[in-house]
């Protein structure tokens, strides 16, 4: 008789847990996702972010109306596994090819896309979406984006009104090359521009991030007309818009490298039916974060095997804000510029005071070798550009010599830089008095990282990324598969 009241008082509170769930099912119902990537978008570029050159009126209208992160980072400084571990919500380490520019993302890894039309979503991507690589070899029939569409408008089309959408759109911009000249023909002002101290400050390099600003502004009117389809379909507030991009700026010591102007990212979410107005947070995120996020949000369980976390608290209101101070970011291999195909490996833990830097081959040129190996040319792991080619053709001058050696020259086998003191990240103290205890718990926190997330290099499989396949049209295993879902090749 104790059994049977037991098993009929547990069936009704299974049945009462049915119902809260379906009444708060009804309350916060799925919401959509419009996820918008800048390709190269680098924080601190829009006026949200106090940038006073770049005009980007839709990216800052969306800060006001939602919340702005002032730390988050991209999983690495690189297209392809920064935007495997955006869809897996996996660090790329774990991810095998998937942590190599030009590599695979193969079938056994999860994506939010997937996981969401399983759930009942319409999903769709355009422009670029996860790449550039070679999905087919991975087992996968399309982009881990999902399906492929002209752009917003023409998948619009195909969603029911009362069907929850997520969509990815993958902006080309600001992707070198640019248009030289354009940002001063556009209006925009060289004596405004703010140049990094690990550059000279010359016109050639303002008038470099100008052309760089103008394709950030591109990217922000695509965003407005992004969000007057929304609006015109009534479901503005429905709808949770995400704004972010995928590595650093395409400049020497930025993209591809693991310093701040490689990794730290904008990052804007407004969701009006659930996230409150205004918000500026200084908790660390991470871009492998997005994946659980979107699934809690469409009130799905995020994976055990995600390393990512949802922040989706934060911005809700039900997390408290404070606890999130560190973040992990990765690189192997990005182009093709080694003899031999080798990458340039290496881990990082960044905190609010401290960047600790890991190179695991300092033997290695980290921007490339500086003859042309397969890819782009001299030092390949920078962009061709004219701050590049200002800074080589000018490297024995005084001026310009520490830009040559910060960006282009061998690095040691460990990097600390005090943020507090050295916010750009051009003075390495490591080894230094008065840092041996910051950079002994910066690097056994690294270490404990790498080994409870499986890394690969915290054990015995350290040459693994340097053997895995290249997929791109000058790489060693060439094919031109997946070229035009991709986008650009870098």
């Amino acid at each position: 008789m104790i059994a049977a009241m037991r098993r009929k008082f547990s069936s009704v509170i299974s049945l009462l847990a049915g119902l809260a769930c379906a009444v708060s099912s009804e309350a916060l119902p799925r919401p959509n996702i419009l996820f918008c990537l800048g390709d190269d978008f680098a924080w601190p570029h829009a006026g949200c972010y106090g940038d006073k050159v770049v005009r980007t009126p839709n990216i800052d209208r969306l800060a006001r109306e939602g919340a702005r992160f002032n730390f988050a980072f991209s999983a690495a400084p690189s297209c392809t596994p920064s935007r495997a571990a955006m869809l897996t919500g996996q660090w790329p380490h774990r991810l095998a090819e998937g942590a190599n520019l030009h590599g695979t993302l193969p079938k056994r890894f999860p994506v939010y896309p997937d996981l969401l039309e399983q759930a009942g979503y319409a999903v769709g991507f355009t422009r670029k979406g996860w790449g550039p690589g070679n999905f087919k070899v991975g087992g996968r029939e399309r982009n881990p984006a999902g399906p492929q569409f002209v752009d917003f408008k023409s998948f619009l089309s195909t969603v029911p009104t009362n069907q929850p959408f997520c969509f990815w759109f993958g902006s080309h911009e600001p992707h070198r090359p640019y248009e030289k000249g354009a940002g001063m023909r556009a209006g925009l002002k060289p004596e405004e521009v703010v140049v990094p101290p690990f550059w000279p400050d010359t016109p050639e390099v303002r008038g470099d991030i100008l052309d760089y600003y103008t394709e950030v502004e591109q990217f922000d009117r695509d965003v407005g007309e992004l969000l007057k389809l929304v609006e015109a379909r009534g479901q503005t507030a429905e709808t949770l818009v995400v704004v972010t991009g995928d590595n650093g700026w395409p400049f020497p010591r930025a993209k591809a490298n693991l310093y701040d102007a490689g990794t730290r990212q904008p990052l804007i979410v407004r969701w009006l039916a659930r996230v409150k107005a205004g918000q500026g947070f200084d908790d660390f995120v991470s871009l492998a974060d997005l994946a659980p996020t979107f699934l809690e949000a469409a009130g799905l369980k995020p994976l055990p095997e995600m390393t990512g976390r949802s922040f989706l608290g934060l911005v809700s209101g039900t997390e408290r804000p404070g606890k999130r101070n560190t973040v992990f970011i990765e690189r192997e291999r990005h182009a093709n510029v080694r003899a031999g195909h080798l990458g340039y490996p290496c881990r990082a833990i960044r905190t609010r005071d401290f960047l600790y830097i890991r190179n695991f081959a300092p033997e290695r040129w980290p921007a490339g070798d500086p003859e042309k190996w397969k890819a782009v040319g001299p030092f390949g792991d920078v962009d061709n550009g004219p701050t590049k080619e200002f800074i080589l053709d000018h490297r024995g001058e005084p001026v310009v010599r520490n830009s040559f050696r910060l960006a282009f020259e061998k690095r040691p086998a460990e990097e600390l830089y005090d943020l507090r003191q050295d916010p750009s990240q051009m003075n390495n103290v490591a080894g230094q008095a008065g840092y041996v205890a910051g950079q002994e718990r910066s690097r056994m926190t690294l270490d404990q990282w790498m080994k409870d997330t499986d890394d690969p290099r915290a054990g015995e499989g350290q040459a693994r990324f340097d053997a895995m396949p290249y997929y791109g049209a000058d790489g060693p295993t060439s094919t031109n598969a997946n070229r035009s879902s991709a986008g650009r090749t870098r």
